[in-house]
């Protein structure tokens, strides 16, 4: 091959390269700016060389804020027994349950309990499934693509969920202690027996629109449902157990010591062990600094039980929020908290702080949108429920850090986490508190007609 075949071949790679260069494309006289803008220098050189071959968290970290970890806290709310939600999304489950068993376990002065994730969730999974079939019988008469229609069919069944979750599902079908409904391999591991129920709920669902086209009644098609639900009932009952109707438990002291033996149901343990009425005496509150404050939300179809309530919630500066929580945990209150856990997150020593890692200075950039921008452009929403228990206040009465019970199982700090209050600034999101802490300018709120919002809001994914 001689010289004039190289200058053809790259005369043509120029003209083919020219071609993509029009009308917002990157051209040749582009290329050469961004080329000629990137100049390496020994520390450039050296920081490629140590992106090549480590972790860019490892080499971000910010040794400054490793000086500052502490484990103190001025106030807490002691609790007894750590969970795990295992491979599952069941984080808000498992958040709102611990919630309660640390107020069962103060008022009879018990040792390490919890309530039965498993009962819930089985409850949980059959709620939802009727939930999707009975909005494919609302939706019958709608095209396959109207928006709501095309929704239902992407989430027919999830493990994750809200608070609202928690109160109508135990309101309606009460609780049970976690001996009495213990943990199996499917409800530790969920994505397997969801996908397969989730792929009959889409059948079924395709099933009913067809008999609807057919001229089939709602009251056939609800006919039609229930037989469905009988399909998914034994579905779950063989992979999670079928759920007691009645049992006989001990309740033990601190100290292990046998105190009483009664029969139960569900809905008498829940009443003597909680008897709380979830569904009014407890308020989401919500720092979504991308929509107006001092409002009240709604969010369409956003529910755990057909008949139960949509997910409601105040929207709030992140102040407020704060002067709610501190009074709940000075008040021995553990609260349902969830956040964006995976930010700037020390998982070694489980501790959340945005100046944790670097960024900037590794990059040679800022990296600079606020907690609005973030959650406008997709960058940041809530994705982990936990237990908030702890408050490390100064001489004036302001937060400097808070912790959380997670369930994730034993590890660093017990199983807890740790957050600054910056980071608390930036990545908490939702907080659900007794009306008892609520302050009159929210009661107020609370009076508004809600603003409803859709279900496929990008902002209200579930939580896991």
């Amino acid at each position: 091959m001689n010289r004039n075949y190289f200058l053809t071949m790259a005369l043509a790679a120029g003209c083919a390269f020219a071609a993509y260069g029009q009308k917002g494309g990157i051209s040749p006289q582009m290329l050469q700016q961004l080329q000629q803008s990137y100049q390496e220098t020994p520390a450039d050189r050296a920081i490629r060389h140590a992106l090549s071959n480590n972790n860019i968290n490892t080499l971000a970290i910010n040794s400054e804020s490793l000086n500052n970890y502490d484990t103190y806290f001025s106030d807490k709310v002691e609790s007894k027994g750590i969970t795990d939600q295992q491979s599952s999304g069941r984080c808000w489950l498992f958040a709102g349950l611990n919630v309660l068993r640390a107020k069962a376990i103060a008022k009879y002065d018990m040792g390490e309990f919890k309530f039965s994730q498993n009962y819930a969730f089985f409850w949980d999974q059959l709620e939802k499934a009727n939930l999707f079939l009975q909005g494919i019988i609302d939706t019958r008469e709608k095209p396959m693509d109207d928006k709501m229609v095309e929704w239902l069919f992407k989430h027919p069944l999830s493990d994750g969920g809200q608070f609202t979750g928690v109160s109508d599902l135990l309101m309606k079908y009460g609780i049970v202690p976690a001996e009495v409904m213990v943990e199996t391999y499917s409800s530790n591991n969920t994505s397997r027996m969801a996908n397969l129920i989730s792929l009959k709920l889409k059948e079924f669902g395709l099933e009913l629109r067809e008999l609807s086209a057919n001229g089939k009644s709602a009251a056939d098609l609800e006919s039609r449902k229930t037989e469905m639900l009988k399909t998914v009932y034994r579905m779950l009952a063989l992979t999670l157990g079928e759920p007691p109707t009645k049992f006989t438990w001990t309740r033990r002291d601190a100290k292990g010591n046998p105190v009483e033996t009664k029969e139960y149901t569900p809905q008498s343990f829940y009443q003597e062990f909680v008897g709380d009425d979830l569904s009014n005496n407890y308020v989401m509150l919500m720092n979504d600094p991308s929509r107006e404050f001092y409002k009240l939300y709604e969010i369409d179809y956003d529910r755990h039980v057909y008949d139960g309530k949509n997910w409601t919630y105040v929207n709030l500066p992140i102040e407020d929020i704060k002067q709610m929580a501190i009074a709940s945990i000075k008040d021995s209150t553990m609260l349902y908290f969830s956040c964006d856990v995976g930010k700037y997150f020390d998982r070694e020593r489980g501790y959340l702080d945005v100046d944790y890692y670097d960024y900037g200075s590794l990059f040679g950039t800022e990296f600079g949108m606020d907690k609005k921008e973030r959650i406008q452009t997709f960058s940041s929403g809530s994705s982990h429920a936990m237990t908030l228990m702890a408050v490390d206040l100064d001489e004036n009465g302001k937060p400097k850090k808070w912790m959380v019970e997670n369930s994730w199982g034993q590890g660093v700090n017990g199983g807890h986490l740790i957050m600054t209050d910056k980071w608390f600034d930036e990545y908490m999101f939702r907080l659900v508190v007794n009306q008892k802490y609520v302050t009159d300018k929210v009661k107020e709120v609370l009076k508004q007609t809600p603003v409803r919002l859709p279900a496929w809001d990008p902002m209200f994914a579930d939580e896991d």
